[in-house]
């Protein structure tokens, strides 16, 4: 693909949505860091259940440390993993109370360090919560990024350095957003909408699919 077809393509998402959100509730740093880290494996519909409930009682590193581990399991037990999960948001909080002044570290290496955070978790919340030209890569948007060749790669880093090489600067703030919603409601896995696509004519995906007449 061209960068002039790469162009058109981002100018089109951007058109079509200007203003690009996650569809995670928070109103804090605190409170992105903890929704994105449940959300791996789960949607995000299943961690706004969650956390609506959740948030009200506990959103800061102590709150949610004073809930304890089985505190924490009651609100999140209908997100897959709950388990595994409630312990890293309790180890998590610790470390941001003792070495972060219970304050989100605007920092990779600093995010990447806490329980249950990776890459795609920094980059979330680098970005979204921090403005950061970061491009978070999830099943979504290594999809949409191989399928339509907008940026090919055989791993979620290698799509994510790829992305980052040919997205010009005005667009790297927002295209996570776009790409992850694209991905969720257009551009599925098993049976992508082509025939609602807008940008189904500058996408290079050979195996189109359209609804039957």
């Amino acid at each position: 693909m061209n960068k002039e077809k790469r162009r058109l393509i981002l100018e089109r998402l951007r058109e079509n949505n200007p203003n690009p959100q996650t569809e995670l509730n928070w109103s804090t740093p605190f409170e992105l860091l903890i929704a994105v880290l449940l959300s791996a494996q789960a949607t995000d519909v299943s961690v706004n259940k969650a956390t609506d409930k959740l948030y009200p009682v506990a959103n800061t590193p102590q709150g949610l440390l004073d809930l304890g581990v089985d505190g924490v399991k009651e609100y999140i037990k209908t997100i897959g993993l709950f388990n595994s999960k409630a312990e890293n948001v309790i180890k998590t909080c610790k470390i941001l109370l003792e070495q972060h002044g219970g304050e989100v570290p605007e920092d990779r290496a600093a995010l990447e360090a806490l329980p249950g955070v990776g890459r795609k978790t920094a980059n979330v919340v680098l970005n979204t919560a921090f403005g950061w030209p970061t491009i978070a890569v999830d099943t979504h948007i290594f999809r949409v990024a191989n399928r339509t060749k907008l940026a090919m790669g055989k791993n979620v880093d290698q799509v994510e350095e790829k992305l980052l090489k040919v997205v010009p600067k005005e667009f790297k703030l927002d295209v996570h957003h776009w790409l992850i919603l694209h991905g969720r409601y257009t551009c599925v896995a098993r049976k992508p909408r082509c025939g609602s696509c807008i940008i189904e004519d500058l996408c290079e995906f050979k195996e189109k699919v359209y609804p039957e007449n």
